[in-house]
């Protein structure tokens, strides 16, 4: 085979890939039990050909759940190599991680697939260069004392559980009570928070299997 034609059938297969991942998204963020016949009637391929490139739904929802960690590794990277104003580049940061929407997955999929050992790696790097980045705007004095890394990860998923409309009018809604919840862990709030914050061990838990998919 002409190397020309490796490279475009790569390039098929690359693209293959994203519509059954961005299917898959829709799909299985709207309903997580959904068969994977209906991933492969979204993407507009066979199932047939959906089986060959992901041999399981359990597999189809691992990739998914990387490509989402992917663009949310991507936005705390991005931030961390900007060296200007340290709480512009954390709300950057979460501006971006609520664009790119990777917390719908955690909400509507966490605990209903096996996680792989480098699934796990994955979200822990993503955590490590998360408190990276938290800690470098506490240390700057921009966010407020008594907040944690870990009340990230619990806003960004309250944001992506806002559904009142179609996709633009929730993104909108996201973004104004993202702007909301900035204000609430900038450093000059007053009032202290009433509870603490979620450990790593309630986070890490909700990806046990809690039954059949």
């Amino acid at each position: 085979m002409m190397p020309g034609m490796v490279v475009a059938r790569r390039a098929d297969a690359a693209r293959n890939d994203e519509r059954i991942l961005a299917a898959a998204r829709e799909v299985f963020v709207a309903d997580p039990g959904a068969p994977i016949a209906a991933v492969a009637r979204r993407a507009g391929v066979g199932v047939g050909a959906l089986y060959r490139r992901f041999t399981s739904k359990e597999e189809l929802l691992r990739a998914l759940c990387a490509e989402g960690l992917r663009r949310y590794t991507a936005a705390i990277e991005a931030a961390l190599a900007e060296d200007g104003d340290a709480w512009e580049s954390f709300a950057g940061f979460m501006r971006a991680a609520v664009a790119a929407d990777a917390s719908s997955l955690t909400v509507r999929l966490a605990g209903t697939f096996t996680p792989t050992p480098e699934l796990y790696e994955a979200a822990a790097h993503a955590g490590r260069r998360n408190v990276e980045l938290f800690e470098r705007t506490r240390a700057a004095g921009a966010i407020r004392p008594d907040a944690d890394v870990n009340d990230l990860a619990l806003i960004l998923e309250q944001l992506a559980s806002i559904r009142l409309g179609d996709a633009e009018r929730n993104q909108a809604l996201r973004r104004r009570y993202l702007e909301l919840a900035l204000d609430g862990l900038r450093a000059r709030a007053e009032r202290p928070l009433p509870a603490p914050p979620p450990g790593d061990d309630e986070l890490t838990r909700r990806w046990e299997r809690q039954g059949g998919c």
